[in-house]
């Protein structure tokens, strides 16, 4: 059926939106009912990193004053980063493995790559929600947080871009992994993502460690981290928000073209 409304005419492109908003808002609606569950899922990793970080270090005296400054806008990237993954890569492994979900979706009157972007934004979407929550659990927790209303723009875009690479990463890894090494293969990604994405330091203070420097460089969330940096702190040193903008630009162009061409090939088989 999916196949069919690939080949459909243009008028029936209608028919298409109306069904990809159905599913939207059915998703939505299962998020809100079981949102004590996503609220758990999502904040309570940042909230402890943050809550030790930030305040219990701090107070004790462990680390410099100013730390947590630059500390949240990591942990608002890693939030962003972390859920948009977390939302796609399990569900998309069950429903195309054991559940055989996918394939209800797959038989709606609508494109596969409808059914494709209609994950990745419910994904997205999740992201943003859960990273914007992280703002008032960070003023609760630190009692305040780096805050420039010029940097809202910027923070904005950085904050959809972060939710997308996050929602892009869990396509690829729901597409190619097979359900019985999903906890293996996330493992070991969120590890590296956790800790060579510069969301506990900046960029450009690993220049005493240039091996290390190299390899954050290659984390794509380092780049979220580091333009969050930059909205909200800009006195911490960073790297230029159009450096950031523009590797966050091709590695989303590199990840949905993966896992785009993942899904076809799994609703296919």
């Amino acid at each position: 059926m999916s196949a069919v409304a690939e080949t459909a005419p243009a008028g029936a492109s209608g028919g298409q939106a109306r069904t990809f908003f159905a599913v939207l808002r059915r998703d939505v609606y299962v998020t809100w009912s079981e949102l004590p569950v996503f609220l758990a899922q999502v904040i309570l990793q940042p909230l402890f990193l943050l809550f030790v970080f930030g305040k219990v270090l701090s107070s004790l005296g462990y680390t410099q004053n100013g730390y947590s400054d630059l500390l949240f806008p990591g942990l608002l990237a890693l939030t962003a980063v972390i859920t948009g993954m977390q939302t796609l890569a399990f569900p998309l492994v069950v429903e195309f493995g054991w559940t055989k979900e996918i394939e209800d979706r797959l038989l709606a009157p609508m494109a596969t790559g409808l059914v494709a972007a209609e994950k990745v934004l419910f994904a997205t979407m999740r992201a943003i929600i859960a990273t914007s929550i992280m703002i008032p659990v960070g003023i609760l927790v630190l009692g305040s947080i780096p805050w420039r209303w010029s940097g809202v723009p910027l923070l904005v875009v950085v904050l959809v871009l972060g939710s997308l690479l996050g929602a892009g990463l869990g396509l690829v890894m729901g597409t190619l992994v097979v359900p019985n090494r999903i906890n293996i293969v996330f493992s070991l990604v969120f590890t590296p993502l956790l800790f060579t994405g510069c969301s506990q330091y900046p960029w450009p203070s690993l220049s005493r460690l240039p091996w290390f420097q190299y390899v954050t460089a290659a984390n794509p969330m380092t780049y979220v981290s580091e333009a969050m940096r930059a909205a909200l702190v800009p006195s911490v040193p960073h790297i230029e928000p159009w450096i950031c903008l523009l590797v966050l630009a091709g590695a989303l162009a590199v990840l949905m073209s993966i896992g785009v061409r993942g899904f076809y090939r799994r609703a296919i088989d």
